[in-house]
């Protein structure tokens, strides 16, 4: 398939270390289209939140309406870049998930963040993942994945991942980090995690990348 025969969104959704993103990657390289990783765009912010002391209360507001007019997030040669800056490592700590996922329940934050991910999605083939793609941000995109698995699987690869970086986290931290996430996610009053009535279901557990990236093709080119 080529993108410039013709246009495609695919909405990939799910909850934390569901395996959305090394899903999308791989889809995104075999399609040639571009992919968008919401995910990454939240946390960029959370991460910067961090670094300048921001946090998530009222008392913030101002500051952080301030951060966001002057933050700018970009997609290069599958890096994420915050400001003109390469932050993919940076971003992927428990710290910055658990900011990521509160400051992704601030109707600003996802109002900048939807707004690119949307004009993202209208000139060109792009495959997005995140909690609420094909519920909010492309209700209309050809293709939408609910993609889950276990809390004690996606704690297992997100255990695995952390630890491979040096990370000190114990596995139980992290399955109770994910169960947060998940409560958060799903609970949250604006556009919270929920499969699109359209969207095809994935349960990932036990199966390989390859195996959930041919299924996801043999949907698409069907």
């Amino acid at each position: 398939m080529n993108a410039e025969e013709k246009i495609i969104r695919i909405a990939v959704d799910g909850p934390s270390g569901a395996g959305k993103s090394t899903i999308a990657k791989a889809v995104a390289a075999r399609l040639g289209i571009d992919y968008i990783d919401t995910g990454a765009m939240y946390r960029a912010v959370g991460y910067k939140m961090i670094n300048e002391g921001i946090s998530v209360s009222d008392k913030d507001e101002v500051r952080l309406r301030d951060m966001l007019a002057r933050t700018d997030i970009d997609f290069s040669g599958g890096s994420i870049i915050l400001d003109g800056k390469i932050i993919n490592d940076c971003i992927r700590t428990p710290e910055v998930s658990k900011m990521a996922s509160d400051c992704s329940a601030l109707p600003m934050v996802r109002e900048k963040l939807v707004e690119l991910q949307k004009n993202m999605a209208k000139s060109k083939s792009v495959i997005m993942d995140g909690r609420d793609i094909g519920t909010n941000v492309i209700k209309d995109a050809e293709y939408k994945f609910f993609m889950t698995a276990s809390a004690e699987e996606r704690a297992a690869r997100r255990y695995k991942e952390l630890a491979e970086k040096g990370d000190q986290s114990s596995y139980e931290q992290v399955l109770c980090d994910i169960k947060k996430r998940d409560e958060n996610d799903s609970t949250r009053k604006l556009n919270p995690l929920r499969q699109a009535d359209d969207a095809v279901l994935l349960d990932t557990t036990g199966m390989s990348i390859d195996e959930v990236v041919n299924h996801i093709l043999a949907e698409v080119k069907e």
